[in-house]
């Protein structure tokens, strides 16, 4: 059973990596490095301490705190257990990769971009839902869009990033749950708008 899955991921990976998207095809080695999202990240601590004083400076350091959950979690725990190759360091796959960017070491599984990006985006998501911002969904986007980017350059598996954002999506909901409770970005007795 476990290799028939294995065999399907391979495959879905190959379709993926070898689809042609002329937006992706330039833009997307740069798109998941993290230093593009940079601005997006400043943006968002600002608009967080203007926004809530106090209470977004604890948006903050709960924000950085996911994030190192998610990486010990990924990089640390999940990946050096399962040990599972990149596709683009697997011999047997080389000849159909169109690597898009440079394949690099360690292993594969979980996906570190996807946990990470998934985590940071599913816990504003969680403390912005009881304030109806409208752009939170874009964040869910965002963190889909750049795991599905680490399997079209070549260097993760769709499972990778699949199991990447699902554990991303558990750190962010406990963190944004521990945040919601002793912090909040909306008082209990203030109902949101409609």
């Amino acid at each position: 059973m476990m290799s028939e899955i294995l065999a399907l991921d391979e495959q879905i990976f190959l379709w993926i990596n070898q689809l042609r998207i002329p937006l992706f095809e330039e833009f997307s080695p740069y798109y998941r490095h993290k230093l593009i999202w940079l601005p997006l990240y400043i943006f968002l601590a600002s608009y967080f301490v203007i926004n809530y004083g106090k209470k977004g400076w604890w948006v903050i350091v709960f924000g950085l705190i996911t994030v190192g959950l998610s990486d010990t979690a990924s990089s640390q725990w999940v990946k050096k257990s399962v040990q599972r190759l990149r596709p683009c360091n697997t011999t047997e796959l080389q000849p159909y990769i169109i690597e898009r960017v440079r394949c690099g070491g360690g292993y594969s599984f979980t996906s570190s971009h996807a946990t990470n990006h998934g985590a940071l985006a599913f816990y504003f998501f969680f403390i912005l839902a009881g304030v109806r911002n409208k752009w939170h969904w874009g964040l869910l986007a965002w963190a889909v869009s750049i795991s599905f980017a680490q399997v079209y350059v070549g260097v993760h598996y769709p499972l990778d990033v699949i199991c990447g954002l699902l554990l991303g999506v558990g750190i962010g909901w406990t963190t944004g749950s521990v945040f919601n409770r002793y912090q909040g970005l909306i008082p209990a007795s203030v109902s949101p708008d409609p």
